[in-house]
């Protein structure tokens, strides 16, 4: 009867006073202790262990960065880094400063907007590119070696963002919480919705849709404004709303680590030498033996079509990556 009472608000309210535990608090700790009776139990707790322990390790390594960071520093040392420091911003602003002075005028002779090149580009660009989109045969053929750089530093991005942020279960240079961040509860695909109807059939109907226009962009980037860099955006978009829709594990069925390395070096590659081809024809004033098409039709503009294709595939790739790094720690 007294235990009863003791339930009761009343009696739960003078334990508290008395510093006495509720039975909730009773069976919670009851519970952490007892043995566990499974093999999944056991797992559970071995998890749970190593978890608290990797989170331990992390405290005592942020502790003792924490206490590098407070270190005492003479203080001639932190008067030289401040003048270097100081010395080092009024050189790059006199830098810029000196820079500005030496542009032309605006609405000069001299102008770049004045010269000959932009007049190049319009008045004979269809006719030496092939191309409709004269942004494109700009991009793509003029200056086709700036957008192989730009396309170099997507992928450079990309595999930094990798190196750094990637998280490797079965290397040892990582602790085992790379290792357990896979496995449940502590793995983001726990988080991830379980048949979530609205969201799967929305991006049924969306995704594909993503995919068609991104591919129409691309294969289309010499004919109408767009090309590999726009339409590559909306792929991976398409991809992300994939993975956000029906997870990790279904989207590897295509798309993995290996995958994303083999097309975007096969894309760099395949860039790199046929605009290597133009590079030495061009120099050294050799015609072309790719013809540049019927304007207007999909297979003109000569090598613009595949390097667009090449670039889209880049985009697309990269943009993916990015998200599921940031996401996860994987691809």
């Amino acid at each position: 009867m007294s235990d009863r009472k003791s339930d009761l608000p009343g009696g739960r309210f003078v334990r508290w006073l008395n510093q006495d535990q509720d039975v909730l608090e009773r069976q919670m700790i009851a519970a952490q202790n007892r043995e566990p009776d499974s093999d999944e139990e056991m797992e559970e707790a071995w998890r749970r262990e190593r978890f608290l322990e990797d989170q331990k390790e992390e405290e005592v390594v942020a502790s003792r960065l924490e206490a590098l960071n407070e270190r005492k520093v003479p203080v001639i040392g932190r008067v030289v880094y401040m003048l270097g420091c100081m010395l080092i911003c009024i050189a790059m602003i006199m830098l810029l400063l000196y820079t500005v002075t030496t542009l032309p005028g605006f609405g000069g002779e001299i102008d770049p907007a004045q010269n000959e090149v932009p007049r190049r580009y319009i008045e004979q660009g269809l006719q030496e590119t092939g191309a409709l989109n004269i942004v494109t045969g700009m991009i793509l053929d003029y200056r086709a070696f700036d957008t192989l750089g730009e396309s170099t530093v997507l992928f450079a991005a990309a595999m930094v963002v990798l190196f750094l942020l990637r998280l490797d279960p079965e290397s040892n240079r990582y602790s085992t919480l790379a290792a357990s961040i896979r496995e449940e509860p502590y793995a983001d695909t726990f988080y991830e919705p379980k048949n979530d109807s609205i969201l799967q059939h929305t991006a049924k109907i969306l995704t594909p849709v993503a995919f068609l226009l991104g591919i129409y962009v691309v294969l289309n980037g010499h004919l109408t404004p767009g090309g590999g860099f726009s339409g590559g955006a909306i792929v991976g978009a398409g991809l992300v709303l994939h993975v956000t829709a029906f997870g990790f594990e279904d989207i590897r069925r295509f798309f993995t680590y290996r995958t994303y390395q083999r097309t975007v070096v096969t894309a760099l590659l395949t860039y790199a030498f046929s605009k290597t081809y133009s590079f030495y024809t061009g120099a050294n004033g050799i015609e072309s033996i790719i013809p540049l098409g019927m304007p207007g039709a999909i297979l003109s503009g000569g090598l613009i079509l595949l390097l667009n294709i090449c670039v889209g595939f880049i985009v697309t790739c990269t943009v993916y990556v990015l998200y599921a790094v940031f996401r996860k720690g994987d691809v």
